[in-house]
């Protein structure tokens, strides 16, 4: 068996509306508590980050609405639960930052992408405001703008 680089990285599932729907703030990498079964399916890429979230509890990060699918190989008593609730390993002085932003009023944790990192598998979460329905219609349009005008100037050159 090839073991993988140390720093490869390589994508098992990513949020694709958390840019649209929130404005990133700060971002952090967070290890995940998982059991062997989960492990096996991260791998398989049967991840979903669909209605995920974070939530700070006490003096740790718990992960919750992660979807990861039954491992098809195990039977029915070794599998795990799809939903569970996850434990996000994050250093003290992160938890506490964490702690300290995430009560301000409107902000939240969500997980943009999950993945492997060599042998590891990763969460990026990141802390967020939810945008409300005008201010993606704005995003949208100023994201529109720049692109014409990225496109006029490379045309000219």
């Amino acid at each position: 068996m090839v073991k993988p680089a140390k720093d490869e990285i390589r994508d098992l599932a990513s949020n694709r509306h958390a840019r649209r729907n929130y404005d990133i703030e700060d971002t952090f990498e967070a290890g995940m508590v998982l059991l062997g079964t989960e492990v096996k399916s991260c791998r398989a890429g049967r991840v979903q980050l669909k209605d995920a979230y974070a939530r700070p509890q006490g003096d740790k990060v718990v992960l919750y609405k992660l979807h990861i699918a039954h491992y098809t190989h195990a039977s029915v008593e070794a599998n795990h639960e799809p939903e569970r609730p996850r434990t996000l390993l994050l250093k003290a002085h992160e938890i506490r930052r964490l702690i300290g932003k995430s009560e301000r009023a409107g902000y939240t944790l969500i997980p943009l992408r999950v993945y492997l990192k060599g042998a590891w598998i990763k969460v990026e979460l990141a802390l967020a405001r939810g945008r409300s329905t005008h201010e993606k219609r704005d995003a949208l349009k100023q994201k529109m703008a720049d692109r014409e005008l990225r496109q006029e100037l490379a045309r000219r050159r």
